[in-house]
């Protein structure tokens, strides 16, 4: 039985997410020609320029990377030209490919996306997902195409947004979905079966970047709310509120169905399973919070320090 083809693949990406697509095509039969990659980032107390975590994984593996601050130039573009990739994959690079790089590859430019297209097209689809109550996600292979997040949808993989899922829960799963579906993807395509399917504009949804500001906690909102809000900004930029005039961070809680007399943001009791604050709607139970200067602490090990009874937690505003 003759084997099925390599492909000589460029592979873009830049954070964790981008690591086990990157990983799942080095393990394979495929040859990375190159990785681009966005330019080092200041990071640490001592603001040194640090690689990211696909630049690492492909250093280990001795693969060639390329760290263009822009892709438009017409050397940049004549350097990619060069590996001759069958097929260039793209997973939360970072940096926007024009249409001339789009179609350098033979086969086009493939793009790992956190969402079922054409809901949650742009940056934060994973944060969005959950924020507006989604009980479902995936991942979707595209064939990439001028616009945001607009091309033929090739393959999806589905998976259900649990009770408790934060949004690093469901960025790890979709990252390994996200390779699994890839090896998939560029099997078919190598057989001449991928089927592309047009995506439905009228269903499309944008998922914006996040912002420090709305991680803050209304307190006048459903405790559901403010727990989707939680578990969505969890581990960035970490939903917050204020105690005596200072950040209070909310690691994780859930909320409680219990009637509310207490003004929104009071505490109205406390124990070892959690710190339960009055909302719009029912309670929200903290569960492990983070005071100005310290460490994230479990609920017991705040009222090991001091007592929260009684005190109200402040939206400012911004």
């Amino acid at each position: 039985m003759p084997s099925t083809p390599k492909l000589r693949i460029v592979y873009a990406g830049t954070p964790e997410f981008a690591v086990p697509a990157l990983q799942a095509l080095i393990d394979s039969p495929h040859e990375v020609a190159a990785v681009y990659t966005q330019p080092d980032r200041p990071a640490g107390r001592g603001r040194r320029l640090m690689p990211g975590p696909v630049k690492r994984v492909a250093l280990e593996h001795g693969i060639a990377v390329e760290q263009p601050e822009r892709l438009k130039s017409a050397d940049v573009q004549e350097r990619l030209r060069g590996y001759a990739p069958d097929v260039m994959v793209v997973a939360a690079y970072g940096l926007i490919l024009p249409k001339a790089v789009l179609d350098i590859p033979e086969h086009g430019c493939l793009n790992i996306h956190a969402s079922l297209l054409p809901r949650w097209r742009g940056a934060a689809p994973i944060q969005r997902a959950i924020l507006a109550g989604d009980t479902e996600t995936g991942v979707t292979l595209m064939q990439m195409a001028p616009g945001l997040d607009t091309g033929d949808m090739l393959m999806k993989a589905r998976t259900p947004i649990g009770p408790t899922d934060t949004a690093q829960d469901l960025h790890d799963r979709l990252a390994i979905q996200g390779a699994a579906l890839l090896l998939t993807c560029l099997e078919a395509l190598v057989k001449g079966r991928l089927e592309p399917e047009p995506q439905d504009d009228s269903l499309a949804t944008y998922a914006g970047k996040l912002s420090k500001a709305e991680a803050q906690l209304d307190w006048f909102l459903a405790a559901a709310t403010l727990d989707r809000q939680v578990r969505a900004f969890n581990p960035w930029p970490v939903a917050f509120t204020h105690l005596d005039d200072q950040p209070l961070r909310i690691w994780q809680a859930r909320p409680v169905a219990s009637p509310v007399t207490a003004p929104p943001g009071t505490v109205v009791a406390e124990g070892p399973v959690g710190i339960d604050v009055a909302t719009g709607d029912g309670l929200l139970r903290l569960t492990r919070v983070q005071f100005p200067g310290g460490r994230p602490l479990d609920a017991h090990e705040v009222l090991n320090s001091r007592s929260l009874l009684g005190e109200r937690l402040e939206k400012w505003e911004v």
